[in-house]
């Protein structure tokens, strides 16, 4: 009976292979591609309608194909037996813009797990590569939506963009989670950016703790030579919010003076004084900031929330978020998202809390910022009040 037994033991172990074997490849799915050119979902997006393709990919077709273009042509992506890479950059694309678990894009892609995260990785590596050719220093003369604005030519004519932090929703470590607790008490990554008013991102430099105020993020950068901040031409200017410091290169608002737009409004409406006016106007230049922040999430809302993947892979998602962000921004004009975002002011809640930290920059330059900022608050009350159309 026992050698019976360890017979019909050994049949089941046999039965059960042979079971798991045919359920695993005997009635497997065709193949998860059906052509060896492109899947079937990324085919049906971009044959399919361009709105279908925005919502899906991100981004309009003929911008895509661009994308692909370049990758292809530089060897940054490699077409692979069963994935090209219009397939690749469309995982990362459908993870980033929609933030989806790998299950639910293994069934929208018909591959594995292994064979998404890879390829997700692989396709972050190489937009990531671009970011120093995308994130570039901004031009040097005036920009043109200060040139043609009376309300701010010749005042800002030496502004080149705005700088200003951000704060993403972080996953980290237990070990890590007080250094990461912002005063909100949400867990965050800080992310120091800089923009043009064109809404184009000029540096990034994600990772920071959500602890870390903007100004101490500001500082580490200027005195770190390796993150190559773009050098500040004499007598050009970056704003900045009352977090930093007013100093040379950098241009505050007045403290204790109205600053938000919503604080305008009502019987208050008009400026009592040429600090008011000098507020308004700069908070109205520094909403290009806030803009495309809120464009950045709209358009990737994996940044709204934490991610469950490693923290440098987070750092990195940010980054390649405002690579495609610059991107898509110069290669159509009238995308979608841009136009939506493009004109619309954003309310900030002020932040009495929000401090500079210790000086950094020599009081001389200190010193030439306050005369500046002084000097264009007088030159821009003058001709308020001789000019009212001009509010």
């Amino acid at each position: 009976m026992e050698d019976i037994d360890l017979e019909l033991d050994e049949m089941e172990l046999v039965a059960a292979a042979a079971g798991h074997y045919y359920y695993s490849c005997l009635t497997k799915q065709p193949s998860r591609c059906l052509s060896p050119r492109r899947c079937e979902f990324v085919s049906e997006v971009l044959n399919g309608h361009d709105d279908y393709c925005r919502e899906m990919l991100r981004m309009d077709k003929h911008v895509f194909h661009k994308l692909c273009d370049i990758l292809r042509q530089r060897a940054m992506l490699r077409d692979t037996a069963g994935v090209m890479i219009e397939e690749q950059l469309a995982i990362f694309l459908n993870i980033v813009g929609h933030n989806e678990r790998n299950r639910v894009i293994q069934e929208r892609f018909q591959h594995s797990g292994e064979t998404i995260s890879r390829h997700f990785n692989n396709v972050l590596k190489a937009i990531k590569s671009l970011s120093r050719e995308v994130l570039k220093p901004p031009e040097l003369t005036t920009p043109p939506e200060i040139l043609n604005s009376a309300r701010f030519y010749p005042y800002f004519k030496d502004c080149i963009g705005i700088i200003d932090g951000i704060s993403i929703p972080a996953h980290v470590p237990a070990k890590d989670q007080s250094r990461f607790r912002n005063k909100k008490g949400i867990l965050s990554q800080n992310v120091l950016a800089a923009c043009t008013f064109d809404l184009q991102f000029i540096f990034i430099y994600p990772g920071w703790e959500g602890s870390v105020t903007d100004s101490h993020m500001l500082r580490a950068v200027l005195h770190n030579p390796d993150q190559n901040f773009p050098q500040i031409p004499e007598g050009k200017y970056y704003l900045v919010d009352s977090g930093y410091l007013n100093t040379g290169g950098f241009i505050a608002p007045f403290e204790g003076v109205r600053y938000q737009q919503y604080e305008f409004k009502g019987a208050n409406q008009l400026p009592r004084n040429s600090k008011e006016l000098f507020n308004h106007r700069h908070c109205f230049l520094r909403n290009a900031i806030l803009r495309s922040f809120n464009l950045l999430k709209a358009r990737f809302p994996i940044l709204k929330l934490a991610p469950q993947y490693s923290f440098q892979i987070q750092r990195d998602i940010v980054i390649a978020g405002c690579v495609l962000h610059n991107f898509i921004r110069r290669e159509e004009r009238n995308d979608w998202l841009f136009d939506s975002f493009g004109a619309a002011s954003v309310d900030e809640l002020s932040d009495p809390d929000e401090l500079p930290d210790v000086q950094f920059l020599s009081s001389m330059q200190e010193q030439f910022s306050y005369s500046l900022r002084d000097s264009i608050a007088a030159a821009m009350w003058d001709d308020f009040l001789n000019k009212w159309n001009e509010w």
